[in-house]
This record gives C-alpha cells, sequence and structure tokens, in this order.
C-alpha cells in the first residue's frame, strides 16, 4: 500500500478542472487564487508522476491521464461527502419528511424511480417534490425551502454541495423533414451556434449547458427561434418544424427510436454532461435524503450498463429502418 494518499482538495480541483475547463474558475469555486491552484495541480502531478493537465494559450486542460484520474477522483469524492451525510444524517434522525426540488429531466425520467424505491425500504417516509428549472432548484436549496435538489445546470453555487448522481447526453434534435435530417456530414459548434434554436428559459440547466459550451469554444450564439419552458413544449416545436433543439438524450429516446425526431450528430464537441445531487454545505441531507442518493447511484449504474447493452440493437434496428427508406 502507498505510504502517501493525495488530499481531498487536491482531487476536488481536478474533477473542477475536469468538470469547468477552466483553472481559473476552478479556483474561484474552491476560494483560493489561481497561482495558489496551479501550485497544488503541479504538486499532485508530482505526487501521482502523471501530467495531468497541459497548459497553453487557450487556458488548462486535462490530459487522458488527467480526464481517467478525474473519473476516479468523482467517485472517492461522492464516496467521503456520502459519509458526511450519513454521518450527520444519523445525528439527525430520519425525520418523517424529505422536500426535494429537481429539474424537469429529473422529474420525469429519473425520480419517480428513486423515489418509489426508497418508499419501498422506508414506507414511513414522506416526500414532497417541486419541479423547477435548475437555476431556481439551487435558489430554494440555499432558502432551505427544500433539503435536496437534483440540478443538469454545469456549475452550482459555492455555498451548496454537491454529488454526480447521474450521466448524460445531450442531442441535437431536428424534424423527420428538416434539411438536418439528411446531413452526410457531421454538424460543427459554429453552424449550431449560428443557426437560430428552439430553447428552454434562461435558468434551464440544459440551455446553460449550451452556452457554456458556446463560451468555452468563443462562439456567439444567435438569438433562438422560440424560448419555451417545458421539455415536452420544445419536443413539440422540434416535431411541428419550427426548428432544431438541444435536448437531453433521455427525454426524447422514444421519438429518436420510432423516428419521429432524427438526432443530428455534432463533431469536436463532447456533449455528456454530469447530472448532480444538491445541497446546503451546513446542512447535510437527512438520512432519508442520504439513502435516496445511495439508490439514485444504485439505480443509475444498472440503467448505464444495461443501455450499454442494449445500444448495439438499437443501432442494428436504425439501420435496418434506414436501409428501407
Amino acid at each position: 500500500m502507498s505510504e502517501w494518499l493525495p488530499d481531498f482538495e487536491s482531487l476536488r480541483l481536478l474533477t473542477l478542472l475536469g468538470g469547468l475547463g477552466s483553472l481559473g474558475q476552478a479556483a474561484e469555486r474552491m476560494g483560493i487564487s489561481q497561482p495558489a491552484a496551479s501550485k497544488r495541480l503541479r504538486a499532485l502531478e508530482r505526487q501521482l508522476r502523471l501530467p495531468l493537465a497541459r497548459r497553453g494559450a487557450r487556458g488548462t486542460v486535462l490530459t487522458t491521464e488527467g480526464k481517467a484520474l478525474c473519473q476516479w477522483s468523482e467517485r472517492v469524492l461522492a464516496e467521503v461527502d456520502e459519509l458526511l451525510a450519513g454521518a450527520a444524517a444519523l445525528r439527525d434522525g430520519r425525520g418523517g419528511e424529505l422536500r426535494l426540488a429537481a429539474s424537469m429531466t429529473f422529474a420525469e425520467h429519473y425520480l419517480p424511480v428513486w423515489i418509489a424505491a426508497l418508499r419501498e425500504k422506508w414506507p414511513e417516509t414522506r416526500c414532497s417534490l417541486r419541479i423547477t428549472n435548475s437555476e431556481q432548484v439551487c435558489r430554494l436549496v440555499e432558502q432551505e425551502a427544500v433539503q435536496l435538489g437534483f440540478v443538469e445546470t454545469p456549475i452550482v453555487p459555492k455555498t451548496l454541495g454537491s454529488r454526480i448522481v447521474a450521466r448524460d447526453r445531450l442531442v441535437v434534435a431536428v424534424a423527420v423533414d428538416h434539411p438536418w435530417a439528411r446531413r452526410r456530414r457531421p454538424l460543427r459548434l459554429d453552424e449550431l451556434a449560428g443557426t437560430a434554436l428552439v430553447v428552454r428559459e434562461r435558468g434551464s440547466g440544459t440551455r446553460e449547458t449550451l452556452e457554456q459550451l458556446f463560451v468555452r469554444a468563443r462562439l456567439h450564439a444567435v438569438e433562438p427561434v422560440m424560448v419555451l419552458e417545458t421539455n415536452a413544449a420544445v419536443r413539440s416545436a422540434v416535431s411541428a418544424g419550427v426548428g432544431a433543439a438541444v435536448l437531453s438524450a433521455t427525454t426524447i429516446q422514444d421519438e429518436l427510436l420510432l423516428g419521429r425526431l432524427v438526432e443530428v450528430p455534432v463533431t469536436d464537441v463532447d456533449l455528456t454532461r454530469s447530472l448532480r445531487a444538491v445541497w446546503r454545505r451546513d446542512a447535510r441531507p437527512a438520512l432519508a435524503g442520504v439513502e435516496l442518493l445511495r439508490i439514485a447511484g444504485r439505480l443509475t449504474d444498472r440503467g448505464v450498463r444495461a443501455a450499454q447493452s442494449s445500444s448495439g440493437g438499437a443501432k442494428r434496428a436504425s439501420a435496418a429502418t434506414e436501409g428501407t427508406t
């Protein structure tokens, strides 16, 4: 066993750099200066004897080794957070009500299953759920109106603790008769930024993630063709031919499988994102909240494995459909 173990704050810096794509932003989130963050990162590289980041004119980006360490670090930090949350919960007791707030993607596709599993184990636990966009979820948690929130936004306020509970992929979706549906070449990110899209309202995690991608690529997005407040409304607008939209693959998987919408590949950009649970740093989740997070991790891992095993079949079915058109 190694005599040296990395400190948690260095691992947290690495995961923040991986998620934010900026050492300056990662340092700000940790409340330290950028030179101090650079020094901490260099020390971690020396200790691990691995190059974790490349520093260039456009900023600091993770190396292949850094990306792998970042994923492992996320798991380590999640376990530490769960340990601390569990200790706090044991002090506070289980409690009768768990107040939750969630973005629409969480509320529509994840939380019903997670809450059902929690109720099966602890039938005496009552759950209330407020559904709103990610920005409002963070505000509700900060105001202690709810104990636990679930958001899609890539950046959460400094006052909140967080952990990744799922991963999601954004896709560019169009109607079957849209010109992009017949493209032979993948879409470039600058083409996407230069197109008037159907988007969610400001404060939506999906919209914020997309805008962060444009900012990192130094692209200016044109004004949207339509702004809507629900995923269902965006799906309907895209189906009706109003325009293209960037949506969670989870929210439109049925439409894609049935051929009602078409996914347009995008080149040179990773559209995978992390979905997070958030809570006040000074008020760890109650025991029921800790159990809900444990259930979320277990069921999400199972769902990922199932999706991976079925992806080959879905692709073959799609190819067969294309061959008949």
